[in-house]
């Protein structure tokens, strides 16, 4: 996986703190995070996120619902990589909650007996822990 993969798992997961995942963010190049963004975007459809998820991704993220990712989302557009820069931070704190959801769902649902999914395995790895930013 890649090292953006791991921190945006890790962020879905409570296995980093938010505010090490913004800072990490918004300390990317304007290009670099909208590939998180968009990397998101596929997460969040890869683990089956629907729009009944949106108004507690909303509530989870701490955005206000009228910023301009929180109403995509509630007319389920999920293509904010498109966003103005000032939106990508929004974007981004708004997708995690989402994933959070859907993919806790998933592991709960799908892989409580295990799976192969590398992104499941990051509370148990061998090495340092979490990955270092």
């Amino acid at each position: 996986m890649y090292e953006r993969e791991v921190v945006v798992n890790e962020l879905a997961q409570g296995l980093r703190p938010r505010a090490e995942g913004m800072e990490w963010f918004v300390d990317c190049p304007e290009a670099e995070q909208r590939l998180v963004v968009r990397e998101l975007e596929l997460f969040c459809v890869q683990a089956r996120a629907t729009e009944e998820d949106v108004p507690e991704a909303i509530a989870r993220s701490g955005i206000r619902p009228t910023y301009t990712p929180a109403v995509m989302l509630t007319r389920w557009r999920l293509h904010m990589s498109a966003s103005p820069p000032y939106d990508l931070p929004r974007a981004f704190r708004l997708l995690i909650a989402l994933l959070a959801i859907a993919d806790t769902r998933r592991r709960e649902r799908y892989c409580a007996s295990g799976c192969g999914h590398e992104w499941h395995q990051l509370a148990h790895r061998t090495d340092e822990g979490p990955s270092a930013i």
